[in-house]
């Protein structure tokens, strides 16, 4: 059975400014909106709770997931615009939507938990409206959650300081359904017919990330790897019982830093400690107190990746992760097949590798 596609809290919120400004122009209460997500889905979905004059209006959408097991699902996002005297269009977060407290994130401390994505959604559709009505004027645009707070509790919000609320989040518009039992099935079939036809050495990669810049260093193209999402641990299993005499792992540094603390499966909804990972192997090089706090201090691992590069350590550090990884790596297929692993940063560029990489890239050119 095919499931069920949902869409994004991005979504929602660019389909309740876009009935909010019908609203406004048109005089008049609209019962359904649709918006062209960036992936060129068209979503339509009702209007809730709509109220107007003749320079404000508001309204909600209810988030809808799908089959995917989201949090948000069944909250109302809420959109409220005024029009302004000048002409300039403003974008905020209202109540239950998170305010960004802490460096390194997209949005600037102080602003709005509201990404790149769904904040352009919003932009281009309220100026495409706006032509279409033949309004030169300005607006203020807020996006609200009522029960936003609370559900923010069961994220990793908090962790990455965001505080108060929800984030409005997509790239695509559309939330596709993750069922862990099919991911994980298509994995193991994907790895027995790469077995079947293409050899003893098997390339795995959690995802697209990073292809371009993989492509461009070695001349080897990540969408011929095995894509392994979370599942590394199953992903390693299914390679040692098919038989497999080498696999290579190439991961970006958020994700694969797990590995280093012996955790397999890298969705945070099961583990983070990526800086914790990062603290006790700079621990291990030197004895710099400060630096490692800064380090559990940090956000995102290019952060950590630009401490160590301060501290003149990062490579010495990174020998070690990549240590600790290869030791939990091998130790999952019994030490019995060759494994390699690559990290790496696209901002940093390569961070780490085991010394066997070049030679087991080589197979895959």
């Amino acid at each position: 059975m095919e499931l069920k596609k949902g869409y994004t809290t991005g979504t929602c919120a660019a389909i309740a400014v876009m009935a909010s400004i019908r609203m406004i122009f048109e005089q008049k209460f609209i019962k359904k909106e649709s918006i062209i997500t960036p992936k060129g889905v068209k979503i339509e979905t009702e209007i809730l709770e709509p109220e107007f004059n003749h320079r404000y209006a508001s309204c909600a959408v209810k988030k809808y997931s799908g089959d995917d097991p989201d949090v948000t699902n069944g909250i109302l996002l809420f959109a409220t615009v005024k029009l302004t005297n000048n002409n300039s269009i403003s974008l905020d977060g209202g109540t239950g939507i998170g305010r960004v407290t802490k460096p390194g994130l997209w949005q600037n401390i102080g602003e709005a938990a509201i990404n790149k994505v769904p904040r352009q959604m919003i932009l281009e559709n309220t100026m495409k409206l706006f032509d279409e009505y033949g309004y030169e004027g300005g607006a203020d645009i807020v996006i609200s959650a009522p029960e936003g707070e609370e559900i923010a509790k069961k994220t990793f919000n908090p962790r990455l300081g965001i505080k108060g609320g929800i984030s409005i989040l997509g790239t695509s518009g559309i939330v596709e359904p993750m069922s862990e039992k099919a991911i994980i099935d298509t994995i193991k079939i994907e790895l027995n017919v790469k077995k079947a036809n293409e050899g003893d050495y098997v390339m795995v990669a959690p995802g697209n990330y990073g292809i371009d810049f993989i492509k461009e260093k070695f001349n080897v193209d990540l969408n011929k790897a095995v894509k392994c999402s979370n599942y590394i641990g199953e992903t390693l299993d299914f390679s040692y019982n098919a038989g497999f005499k080498g696999i290579l792992l190439i991961g970006h540094i958020g994700k694969f830093i797990k590995l280093a603390g012996g955790i397999m499966n890298t969705h945070s909804k099961y583990a983070d400690s990526r800086m914790e990972i990062f603290a006790a192997n700079t621990a291990k090089v030197c004895n710099d107190i400060t630096l490692i706090r800064n380090l559990l201090d940090c956000i995102t691992t290019d952060d950590a990746v630009k401490l160590l590069k301060e501290a003149g350590i990062c490579d010495k550090v990174m020998k070690k992760i990549i240590e600790r990884a290869s030791f939990y790596i091998n130790n999952r297929v019994n030490n019995e097949i060759e494994t390699g692993i690559l990290m790496f940063s696209n901002v940093y560029g390569i961070l780490g590798a085991s010394n066997n990489v070049v030679g087991m890239l080589n197979l895959f050119k």
